[in-house]
Order: C-alpha cells, then structure tokens, then sequence
C-alpha cells in the first residue's frame, strides 16, 4: 500500500493503551505490547505511508492515526487447522446420533 489523497478510503493505525497502561491481569506475553486500533475510513487529507492523517468513517466519525495505506484488503480467516477440535467435532457428532454413551 502507497500513501493516500484526500477522499481515499484509507486504513489508520492506533495505538489505545502503551505497554505501560496494560491492565496488571493482561498476560504476561501481550503485558509489552501496545493495544492497537485500526480503522478504515476516508482521507482527510493528503498522507504517505507513516504519517498523522484524519479520516471519516463510514459512520461519519473523525479518527487521528498513523496511515497504514490505501484501499486496504479485506482478509478474514479462522486460524490454523487445530486436529483436536476435529476430535471433538467427531465426538460431538456421534454424541448427537446417539452412538456414544453418556
């Protein structure tokens, strides 16, 4: 992804909580990490890559970030496969038919 133009449909990053203003019961291994935001929206303004820009949701809000890019992909997926939950998918579905005892 480029920098953006005004009137871009944009991605922005932002940072919510710093590692310091974790709350103490966050895990140990995301405690030193920062809480991120990111949102879509339309460029305000023109912005490289990197750079402080506002947009305008889809709902009209104005949000400050760091840009990410333009046009932004959509990607959506349920992790990696997890043989257990196969299992027990099995498990359940014999469960239902009746096939195993309770």
């Amino acid at each position: 992804m480029q920098g953006a133009k005004k009137g871009d449909w944009v991605q922005i990053r932002q940072v919510v909580l710093p590692p310091e203003g974790r709350a103490p019961q966050v895990p140990e291994d995301t405690r030193g990490t920062p809480l991120l935001l990111w949102v879509k929206g339309f460029a305000q303004s023109d912005a490289a890559v990197g750079e402080t820009v506002e947009i305008e949701t889809m709902t009209g809000r104005r949000v400050k970030g760091e840009l990410c890019g333009a046009n932004p992909r959509y990607i959506h997926d349920f992790g990696n496969f997890v043989p257990e939950f196969l299992q027990v998918d099995l498990q359940l579905k014999a469960l239902m038919e009746g096939e195993i005892s309770r």
